[in-house]
């Protein structure tokens, strides 16, 4: 897999959010001022060609669904991030997030617990 660009992440984001769509549902999402249809379609063909999005042909259209799922390039890209800036440490990036934006002691321990409830959550599905 490989890093999305910002443009193939914006369009894949939309697709995410409709499960299926035309060149023309996507263009209909993008806010003002709109690239021409004929960017979003090379970027829709560059997305399919990386294996990112599939289609089902309409005659001369196409109709787009992800085959990559939102979660799992999330948690590629998080990795991908995570080694280039932080050493491959969650610990590394919590610890700069919460300097950088003056988080306090509180506010970390409603994040803490909120991870350990998702965790638990985790770990509950996978003895099912």
């Amino acid at each position: 897999m490989k890093i999305l660009t910002k443009a193939e992440d914006h369009i894949m984001q939309i697709l995410w959010k409709l499960k299926k769509a035309f060149v023309k549902d996507i263009l209909d999402q993008m806010k003002e001022p709109r690239p021409a249809y004929n960017t979003v379609s090379t970027i829709v063909r560059i997305l399919v060609k990386k294996g990112f999005i599939g289609y089902q042909a309409y005659g001369k259209t196409h109709k787009y669904h992800p085959v990559i799922e939102k979660d799992t390039y999330s948690n590629f890209y998080l990795k991908h991030f995570l080694s280039g800036y932080f050493g491959g440490s969650f610990q590394n990036l919590v610890s700069f997030f919460a300097k950088e934006n003056e988080i306090d002691t509180a506010e970390l321990e409603k994040m803490i617990k909120k991870v350990e409830k998702e965790l638990k959550k985790s770990e509950n599905k996978q003895d099912e």
